[in-house]
């Protein structure tokens, strides 16, 4: 059985503090909106995965009762940065399996002000959960006092430009693109507009990479309607999205084998998640014509592009660099600003993303809008690991 995402719905993504708001609040704004852009009412909700990273346990309970009381199952759901697409991963699921006719999958994130850590528990790093993964890094290029995550990713730009020559210039190409998007997206949490040069300018967070190359911790929700073909036709739904292929993979042998950077961060998920989805759906990348990726730092954006099949490995800074992944090029990649522009709510980022492609796929975009798009690609990862990549089609 097949499984369409029948409606959408996200709040603003606000820097933390911003906004005089609980995470119940976030979640009922934007599940209210995904039920009302459905047509839907939640008494039709069967079952809804609540994904979020920094809530207590049950969170997702107290989350979706403030769309209403109906005793329905909620899964609580994290895994990392990629939280936001294993729940809508666990919606389509259960539509495809029989088990639901009718699910909605929730994300959202109040975060803390400052960077994101690594994950340690009090500072102690051989209790976190990627212990192995800071291993490796350490081992390379030692350990700097520095966010973890912003060094994890900016040694591997470093790896990256040592191996194929790719530039500061074409990792600022990367956030300058993300920044210009953004300016047309009223859900965005930065809306200004930066050249590679004022990339550049900004200050270092870790070589290579700089602040306006990095995604801000940030506070929003979004949600996703998830249904089958008989639930649309029996409520007379339109608008739908089709899931045409989904997959998502963990680490192997091959992300420490290496004992690179590059390969811990995600790089060999990301490819076999994106073989797998090409090779279930009969479609590739040459198919697509929007993609919203996983820029957490400007570098995995370049990472990604070759992990997706975009370019060849090595080729990701030439190809950002000659305007192939923005409006007037081969595919517009992250026309809604990005993780380093829209924000990062970590258990939100997954299903905003697909938002944005729902939206895209029907032609509803605005300003952002990418002419004629028909087939999108969502890529959502977590360090430590999992990577979710999603095709949809317009209906």
């Amino acid at each position: 059985m097949k499984a369409y995402i029948a409606g959408v719905g996200m709040t603003r993504f606000e820097k933390p503090e911003t906004r005089d708001w609980q995470y119940w609040d976030m979640a009922r704004e934007a599940g209210s909106a995904a039920l009302a852009d459905a047509g839907v009412a939640y008494t039709d909700v069967e079952q809804v995965p609540v994904g979020y990273c920094f809530q207590p346990s049950t969170a997702g309970q107290r989350a979706a009762y403030e769309l209403g009381l109906t005793g329905v199952p909620v899964y609580n759901v994290n895994n990392n940065c990629a939280t936001g697409s294993t729940a809508l991963m666990l919606a389509r699921q259960l539509v495809e399996g029989g088990s639901a006719d009718c699910v909605l999958a929730l994300g959202f994130e109040k975060m803390k002000k400052g960077a994101l850590g690594g994950g340690a528990d009090g500072g102690d790093f051989s209790a976190s959960p990627v212990a192995r993964h800071y291993g490796i890094m350490a081992a390379r290029h030692g350990f700097e006092m520095t966010p973890p995550t912003a060094q994890i990713f900016g040694d591997a730009a470093r790896e990256h430009m040592e191996k194929y020559g790719t530039t500061e210039a074409q990792l600022a190409a990367v956030a300058a693109k993300n920044h210009r998007h953004s300016a047309h997206n009223p859900k965005a949490q930065f809306q200004d507009v930066y050249e590679v040069d004022d990339i550049l300018a900004a200050r270092t967070v870790h070589r290579p990479l700089t602040k306006l190359q990095c995604s801000p911790t940030s506070d929003g929700a979004a949600a996703a309607v998830v249904v089958s073909r008989r639930f649309a036709e029996r409520h007379g739904l339109s608008g739908l999205v089709e899931i045409v292929a989904q997959a998502m993979t963990t680490d192997t042998e091959e992300s420490f084998a290496s004992g690179s950077c590059i390969d811990v961060v995600g790089q060999p998920m990301s490819r076999e998640a994106a073989r797998q989805v090409y090779e279930r759906s009969g479609l590739g990348i040459d198919d697509v014509d929007v993609v919203e990726l996983h820029d957490c730092f400007s570098v995995n954006e370049l990472l990604t592009y070759e992990a997706l099949g975009m370019c060849g490995e090595g080729e990701s800074g030439k190809l950002v660099e000659s305007g192939a992944t923005t409006y007037g090029g081969r595919w517009v990649v992250n026309p809604s600003g990005g993780l380093i522009s829209k924000g990062h709510p970590l258990g939100a980022t997954g299903i905003a993303q697909v938002a944005e492609l729902v939206w895209q796929l029907r032609g509803t975009a605005g300003e952002r809008q990418v002419p004629g798009a028909r087939i999108g690609l969502a890529h959502n990862i977590g360090l430590g690991g999992a990577a979710v990549v999603t095709l949809v089609r317009a209906a």
